[in-house]
């Protein structure tokens, strides 16, 4: 496969991922922006202005590790004004190959109300997520926003940011996405189980063999928080 049809995949894999979270309430109207690296220089991401339920492959952007764009496309689209967060995980994390940022229903009215989602209480979100801290709020489209990340981004693929919505990065865009969508889960969960009464957690030797799983069996790509983190 050519360099340009890898490309042209990216973009219809983005679209398709973008249709998902419309669709998922991950983002109404215009919200949310997605990002992959497809060299040390160069990224393709979501235009700005544009509902990420209705994009198609000619609005991806390809710009450079500056944000500059480096290739016009044929709707002559501009990167998503919040770039600058995607920059910046990449710039921390090079291990780092797909940012996805959206507004998902729950998950952002535990970022709204500053709770993290740091109960265990499910074998899929302690071994696929951790736990989801919250960043501090940063102004949209400014560096305030990359920087409040920052000091979470060594531990955890998985961020709620204050008053806005929530960030995840992974290997790939699929890896990147389905991190967003268990955290969504994960955020429901705890809404429905707390309206029922208080959720029964997972006990620390529980937790443990689950974590030691993650790293021995599944050997699950990405950055989680320490053991420590998830005993009460």
């Amino acid at each position: 496969m050519s360099r340009a049809q890898q490309e042209q995949k990216l973009k219809e894999q983005i679209c398709d991922i973008g249709k998902r979270m419309y669709m998922k309430d991950m983002g109404a109207a215009n919200d949310g922006n997605i990002s992959v690296k497809i060299s040390e220089d160069s990224l393709l991401c979501t235009p700005t202005g544009v509902s990420k339920g209705f994009m198609t492959p000619d609005m991806i952007c390809k710009i450079n590790s500056k944000g500059e764009v480096i290739e016009e496309n044929a709707q002559n689209t501009s990167p998503s004004s919040e770039i600058k967060m995607h920059l910046r995980v990449y710039q921390e994390r090079p291990d780092v190959k797909a940012v996805v940022h959206g507004h998902p229903l729950h998950a952002t009215a535990y970022a709204i109300c500053g709770k993290p989602l740091n109960k265990q209480i499910m074998p899929e979100s302690t071994i696929f997520l951790g736990e989801v801290p919250v960043a501090e709020y940063g102004t949209p489209s400014t560096e305030e926003l990359p920087n409040s990340i920052v000091p979470y981004l060594q531990d955890h693929d998985a961020i709620l940011l204050a008053n806005h919505g929530a960030l995840t990065c992974g290997i790939d865009l699929m890896n990147a996405y389905f991190k967003m969508e268990s955290m969504e889960f994960y955020a429901k969960l705890l809404f429905l189980t707390s309206a029922i009464g208080e959720p029964k957690e997972l006990t620390d030797e529980q937790v443990s063999t689950l974590v030691q799983l993650r790293e021995e069996k599944f050997k699950v790509p990405g950055r989680f928080p320490s053991l420590k983190s998830f005993q009460k």
